[in-house]
């Protein structure tokens, strides 16, 4: 047999090109698509970011904050200021406007330290990506207490606020004086309340400890609350007791402590008591009076009717009420006959 032609070899090679010469046109529209496609996305991510910006969960485009300091860790978190009463001391509060439109802000002072504030203008304007420092003094009140005292500056720019930590250092001398008062046990959780009655301010610690009847129910070790009592301040809190008795006279003692020597003590008593059984015997008891009243009030009935009871015999209380003068008169006969 003689080989194949090579005619057909030559002529396949073009057959296969046809298909792709033909669908040329056709990828270049998609490729334009998608360089389309490439050049919108940036904008519509953009888009996306403004509008997530917008929302109401807080200020993106604007900050306040303590002047001095970078915007990473050495950042101060608040305003912190010592001095005697009578003093003035000062500090800037820093207004940060990221956004492309002008920005304007209110500013008070906001609680006891925030009472001695005064700004250097009340209202600030500051233009598109620019920041603005804004001077304040913190005047002490001559009378004020030797201790800490804190409070906030408050930045509103519409809806959108941003509060300031302020805290001030009175020198002087310090009391610390912690105080648990209105201890409270209803059901499985323990109410109380704490009182700074020193000029310091207190981080409380917490010992609870219950004993019932029978024993120790429950003995939980001291420790550090999520709180920062400052002087004067009155907080009240609950101590949750999943595991509180059934049936038991439980007596509960609180003892709280902070630096400085504070301490105290305070203690109050329940009676647990199941209110199904109690219920259900009360009941019980009540029907069984009843039944047994019942029953005696028949049994009198029973009498009144029956034939040969003395109740029922009437002729035989007349004769009972005619004996004795019959005897009289057979005492009255016997005598005339002799």
């Amino acid at each position: 047999m003689s080989p194949p032609t090579p005619r057909l070899r030559r002529t396949l090679p073009a057959l296969t090109a046809l298909p792709a010469l033909t669908a040329l046109p056709a990828l270049t529209a998609v490729l334009a698509a998608l360089l389309c496609a490439l050049t919108l996305l940036p904008a519509a991510a953009a888009a996306a970011a403004a509008a997530a910006g917008s929302d109401d969960n807080g200020p993106v485009d604007w900050t306040a904050r303590p002047a001095g300091g970078g915007a990473g860790r050495d950042a101060r978190p608040y305003v912190y200021l010592e001095g005697t009463p009578g003093t003035v001391l000062q500090d800037r509060l820093s207004v940060t406007n990221s956004g492309r439109a002008p920005l304007t802000v209110r500013l008070r002072g906001d609680g006891r330290a925030g009472a001695w504030i005064r700004f250097a203008a009340d209202t600030v304007t500051v233009p598109a990506r620019t920041r603005a420092e804004v001077p304040l003094a913190l005047t002490v009140p001559p009378d004020a207490v030797p201790g800490d005292a804190s409070g906030a500056v408050v930045a509103v720019d519409g809806g959108e606020e941003v509060r300031v930590p302020v805290r001030v250092r009175i020198g002087g001398p310090t009391l610390a004086a912690l105080s648990v008062e209105d201890v409270e046990i209803s059901g499985g959780t323990i109410r109380y309340a704490l009182v700074n009655r020193g000029n310091a301010t207190l981080k409380p610690r917490l010992a609870v400890r219950v004993d019932g009847v029978f024993g120790t129910l429950l003995d939980r070790p001291e420790r550090l609350l999520p709180l920062e009592l400052a002087p004067g301040r009155r907080v009240e809190r609950t101590e949750p007791w999943p595991d509180a008795p059934v049936l038991d006279a439980v007596t509960v003692r609180l003892r709280v402590t902070a630096s400085g020597g504070a301490r105290d003590e305070a203690e109050g008593s329940a009676t647990y008591i199941p209110v199904a059984p109690v219920v259900g015997g009360g009941l019980l008891l009540l029907g069984g009076l009843a039944v047994l009243g019942s029953g005696a009030y028949r049994r009198r009935r029973t009498r009144r009717g029956a034939p040969g009871s003395t109740e029922a015999a009437g002729d035989r209380q007349p004769a009972a009420e005619t004996r004795p003068v019959v005897k009289a008169r057979s005492l009255v006969t016997e005598g005339a006959e002799s």
